[in-house]
């Protein structure tokens, strides 16, 4: 595993800019065998709500099998179907069994649990998108306070999935603004991402580029904290913009 945290700042930048070498079939054999067969990488979401929702929902339409997942699974049969024949619903260890990549969009609360209950199983996944936000008005001051103590939601996400491919990425961008930016004509929406592993932020990438976004990496999961809401990098930014926020981060 190559550790961005261990790039300088202008090789570290270019990876935002498309510079990494790797190229997607560095992922895994199985990402080099889905690229040369066309065939689509499972995803599978963790929080079906508003943000994973929407997302699971871009990705089905590309043609991504996807697996919604709730402790009540029948309760999404309407997401299922607004999501089209690509997609289907499960319980959350069924989730978790069938992606290739995970996405997690749920309370930051819930984080702790999720970690607990599958962190083993997320290592081995080629990817995990960390979505998640703590939220003061909904997680309550003291909850952040202590994600922030720690280094803020990236550094946090890290330490509770070891050996996990994290990538946090669409968190700072609410799920309206996802729907209706994908494909948008003219200049792509731009999602800042942030990461320590470089082949997983590849194929972060590679799966942003497909919905129609640019990926910008702002820097490893250290730099995570400043993709919540309320942040400088919070809303809707054009690539150029968030380069030149990112840039006057610490």
């Amino acid at each position: 595993m190559t550790n961005a945290m261990s790039l300088d700042r202008r090789d570290f930048f270019g990876l935002a800019l498309g510079g990494l070498a790797l190229g997607l079939a560095a992922v895994s054999p199985r990402a080099a065998r889905a690229q040369a067969t066309g065939a689509k990488l499972k995803i599978a979401t963790i929080g079906a709500g508003r943000e994973g929702g929407a997302l699971g929902t871009l990705f089905a339409k590309e043609g991504h099998p996807v697996m919604f997942s709730s402790r009540n699974p029948d309760s999404l049969k309407d997401l299922v179907a607004g999501a089209g024949p690509n997609a289907k619903a499960g319980t959350v260890a069924e989730a978790v069994a069938f992606g290739d990549v995970v996405l997690i969009a749920v309370p930051y609360t819930a984080m702790e649990q999720i970690a607990k209950d599958y962190g083993p199983a997320l290592a081995t996944k080629q990817l995990v998108f960390d979505v998640s936000n703590p939220i003061p008005r909904r997680d309550g001051d003291d909850f952040v306070k202590k994600i922030n103590d720690q280094g803020g939601a990236g550094v946090a996400s890290a330490k509770m999935l070891p050996g996990a491919h994290v990538v946090r990425a669409f968190n700072a961008i609410g799920s309206g603004g996802l729907t209706a930016a994908a494909h948008r004509k003219g200049e792509p929406l731009g999602v800042p991402i942030a990461g320590d592993d470089a082949k997983a932020i590849e194929l972060a990438s590679a799966l942003i580029k497909e919905l129609g976004f640019e990926p910008v990496l702002i820097g490893g999961m250290a730099k995570g904290k400043y993709l919540v809401p309320g942040t400088p990098l919070g809303g809707e930014h054009t690539p150029a913009e968030i380069r030149k926020i990112a840039a006057g981060l610490s």
